[in-house]
């Protein structure tokens, strides 16, 4: 009795027509539990592995949605080092106008302010854009008003075909090398006639290395402007000129490859693009 204790029996029963048939087998009980066994410990380690795959498929998301994050910061960070950049400077222009033009309010006591600080990225942007915004309003105002008293160049000094502009370029003379270009050439017959883009008085004439024959007018309040390669110079140092007046005739001297007038505007005398002058310019 005891030794069938030990096995599980099931009994198969077979019919047909013919005949019926009984069939006993019997399975021993620790081959049973054995198996039950195996299969839960083979179960309980898929369900493990599956839950392994879970969490370092949700650690993978993670990883690469905290990837995006950075890449945006960055991004952020980037365009408001930008933004600041460009204010910084449209600040100190703005400044230089206002000086010029004479529109400068007295500095006032400052008012009570105060308030919770919050991180410049949270709102950078748009603070700023709209604080950009503002100083361009001011330049323009500003310029508006040199432009009326004849300070600022508002005509061609010569008429011909814009041609090499202001900032980096190749070598004009050859080579691979790259070189910054402070002016605006423009290609004109040898000859022609330049005139003072706005008023002022003549504080240069003569020859300076790389602008061969030179003209510097200076319109006052650190702005002035520059004529050079020019092949014959028709003014005096320390004369007044008007706006439009001649001040020289197109050359090709100096380190010039053919006849052209170099022109530079300056503010303080560090060179500006003298393309936003010309393009709101009109000939004479």
């Amino acid at each position: 009795m005891a030794q069938e204790d030990r096995f599980y029996a099931f009994i198969i029963a077979h019919t047909s027509r013919s005949r019926a048939r009984v069939q006993r087998i019997r399975v021993d009980k620790r081959v049973v539990t054995i198996s039950a066994v195996v299969s839960l410990v083979i179960m309980a380690g898929l369900a493990y592995g599956f839950y392994g795959l879970t969490q370092q498929a949700a650690h993978l998301r993670t990883e690469m949605e905290n990837q995006r994050l950075r890449a945006e910061n960055d991004r952020q960070r980037q365009e408001l080092e930008k933004l600041n950049n460009r204010v910084e400077k449209v600040e100190d222009t703005s400044r230089k106008l206002a000086e010029k033009s004479g529109v400068v309010q007295d500095e006032k006591t400052p008012t009570g302010t105060g308030g919770p600080e919050l991180p410049l990225d949270e709102m950078g942007l748009a603070t700023l854009t709209a604080k950009m915004s503002r100083l361009e309003e001011d330049m323009r105002a500003y310029e508006e008003v040199l432009r009326k008293h004849g300070y600022v160049p508002t005509i061609w000094p010569v008429d011909g075909k814009l041609e090499g502009g202001f900032g980096g370029r190749r070598n004009p003379f050859g080579g691979s090398g790259y070189e910054f270009h402070t002016g605006q050439d423009i290609e004109a017959p040898m000859g022609a006639p330049v005139i003072a883009g706005a008023s002022g008085k003549i504080s240069f004439v003569g020859w300076q290395n790389g602008y061969g024959q030179l003209v510097i007018v200076d319109h006052g309040g650190g702005l002035s402007t520059r004529y050079g390669h020019l092949s014959h110079i028709d003014v005096d140092m320390g004369q007044q000129v008007s706006r439009g007046q001649l001040v020289g005739k197109v050359g090709s001297t100096g380190r010039s490859t053919g006849p052209h007038l170099h022109y530079e505007v300056r503010i303080n005398d560090q060179a500006v693009n003298p393309l936003q002058y010309l393009l709101s310019s009109s000939w004479k």
